[in-house]
């Protein structure tokens, strides 16, 4: 999302990728699978060479898989069909996102891919999922830690917990529901994934928005705050690589991004498909901030 609202280029590497070791928070627990870190720059040929640098097995991280980097070949990477979608029926998105989306799927049809329309079924649930295990478990996680120190808090965690307290607290069955069905879903997206190993598709709803901001009407509808980057959290329980790439300008020339999303560990195959989306739009100096 930092990137989609800046107009720059960022990679969230499948988690363990880019060792968490040192990392605050700790990716551990729910945020080993949820979270992830990764680079940002103004263009893909910086956030790969990032990649590659900083990327690679640490062997006193749990979560760090034996994975070498291994560049993808042109052909290797058409070998992938493309499916793209501009929402998910459920919150809408800004014409210019849709704008953006179809541009990003023009130009990869014109650099030799197969792209078709495709919208996994498995979008609603994973955003479930993700609202179970980031906003109420992650509250939990942190509240023992956070005791007695809300005073010291940021705003924007303040608010984050003002959200989860919204919802009762997870019981134990629950949470361990919810974990049991982490697994299943994942299992059930990757089905899907089997005939469109790379999707395409809206970063958020909206472009970036003035502090303080926290719903907006979109075709008549109303969006609000977390629902507008539903984008993001399907594929962060997912525990996808996930790209994004400058495309569109809103009508006050704000940057809008697309997101382009492998299977798990097929974090060169985002790159890949991402740096040609990058090389087709090119970096856009955003708009200076106005007041």
């Amino acid at each position: 999302m930092p990137a989609h609202f800046t107009g720059i280029c960022s990679f969230k590497p499948s988690p363990g990728r880019f060792p968490g070791r040192g990392h605050l928070p700790p990716c551990v627990g729910p945020f080993s699978v949820l979270g992830a870190i990764g680079p940002m720059s103004r263009t893909m040929r910086d956030v790969a060479l990032l990649f590659r640098t900083l990327g690679g097995q640490d062997p006193l991280d749990p979560n760090s898989p034996p994975i070498a980097f291994r560049e993808r070949s042109p052909d290797e990477l058409r070998a992938n069909t493309i499916g793209f979608f501009e929402d998910d029926e459920i919150v809408p998105v800004t014409p210019e996102t849709r704008t953006a989306v179809r541009s990003a799927a023009a130009a990869l049809g014109d650099a030799g891919f197969r792209v078709e329309p495709f919208r996994p079924r498995s979008l609603e649930p994973l955003r479930q999922l993700w609202w179970t295990l980031f906003v109420q478990c992650g509250a939990m996680f942190y509240a023992p830690e956070i005791a007695g120190k809300t005073h010291l808090l940021s705003p924007i965690f303040k608010e984050f917990l003002s959200i989860a307290e919204s919802a009762p607290p997870l019981t134990p069955t629950q949470l361990l529901n919810a974990w049991a069905e982490l697994d299943v879903l994942r299992g059930k997206m990757l089905e899907e994934m089997r005939a469109f190993p790379v999707l395409l598709c809206p970063v958020a709803s909206v472009p970036a928005f003035r502090h303080g901001e926290r719903a907006w009407t979109i075709d008549g509808r109303t969006v609000e705050y977390l629902d507008a980057w539903r984008h993001t959290q399907w594929f962060n329980t997912l525990a996808a690589p996930a790209a994004v790439v400058p495309v569109g300008r809103s009508p006050e020339g704000l940057p809008i991004g697309v997101q382009i999303v492998a299977r798990p560990f097929e974090d060169e195959t985002a790159l890949g498909i991402a740096s040609i989306v990058d090389c087709a739009f090119g970096y856009r100096p955003p708009p200076m901030a106005r007041a």
